[in-house]
């Protein structure tokens, strides 16, 4: 229940950006953040603010662990649109590698996503977000952010 321990503390972030998902683009934009991530409940719990200063808004993630089912669930809320996504990415950890799925609204059509998490050393992490409009069978990444201890 501790995987995203190693989140704890303060972090730079690049972000890339896909900006058209699933629409056959390669336009991709590039920009910094911060974030600042605490760690809850003896680490069943994690969450974070990123802040996005050239983009204009910031965004909460609130990870929570269920003992019982052994996966985490991940809620997204953002400042742009003042609400939180109520329908969680679920899925865990194995090493320093985790993954997580769930669904999102793409150009008005609910498609499923997947994060994936990986760590590859201690003042390092990398978030990556993928789009899959057939069902999963194809992913193309749409955002990725690389975070360095801060």
């Amino acid at each position: 229940m501790n995987d995203f321990d190693f989140f704890a503390g303060r972090w730079n972030v690049t972000s890339r950006r896909l900006i058209k998902p699933l629409s056959g683009s390669d336009e991709w934009e590039e920009f910094p953040g911060f974030t600042v991530a605490t760690r809850h409940f003896d680490g069943a719990a994690s969450v974070d603010e990123i802040v996005f200063p050239t983009k204009g808004f910031s965004g909460m993630t609130v990870r929570v662990y269920d003992e019982r089912a052994g996966q985490w669930a991940i809620y997204w809320a953002n400042s742009a649109t003042g609400r939180l996504d109520t329908s969680a990415m679920v899925g865990g950890f194995e090493g320093d590698r985790g993954e997580f799925h769930g669904e999102e609204s793409v150009a008005g059509r609910r498609v499923r996503c997947r994060f994936v998490w990986t760590v590859p050393g201690a003042g390092a992490a990398r978030w990556e977000q993928a789009f899959s409009g057939d069902g999963g069978r194809t992913w193309e990444t749409n955002w990725t952010m690389d975070f360095s201890r801060a």
